[in-house]
């Protein structure tokens, strides 16, 4: 255990990435002694998948623009899409939103409108997801 601490805390954030992409490691089962990656996320999709639930279910009439509201798509704006998963996003405010991938199995999960395509991607950050969840 010591060789392997002291290999990588002498490699960069992406040596290590690379490392784990090369060795095949399942990234769901690297964990920060809590949680594991995997956890983490079946986390974040469910509390996403509950908050468009909630913002339909109660704001979803009073929304004027239906970009405004939570969606969720099969395909991108631009026709493409991932094999075993969907898009969905919420609205913030004309032409920014929050979007995640989510894994087809929950599809029904999320009670929210479905359009044929997704509405065209704003280029959002990482960063700029949190601060618009902070604003809603």
């Amino acid at each position: 255990m010591i060789r392997i601490n002291s290999l990588l805390k002498n490699m960069t954030e992406t040596e290590i990435n690379k490392l784990i992409k090369m060795e095949g490691i399942d990234a769901n089962k690297i964990s920060d002694g809590y949680h594991t990656f995997g956890e983490l996320y079946d986390h974040r999709i469910a509390l996403f998948i509950v908050l468009s639930n909630l913002i339909y279910a109660n704001l979803g009439s009073q929304i004027g623009d239906p970009t405004n509201m939570p969606w969720k798509s099969k395909v991108h704006y631009d026709g493409s899409a991932w094999d075993g998963w969907f898009v969905a996003g919420i609205g913030t405010e004309n032409g920014k939103q929050i979007t995640y991938h989510i894994p087809i199995g929950k599809w029904d999960d999320l009670r929210v409108v479905a359009y044929d395509n997704a509405p065209e991607w704003d280029g959002h950050t990482s960063q700029d997801v949190i601060n618009r969840l902070k604003s809603l």
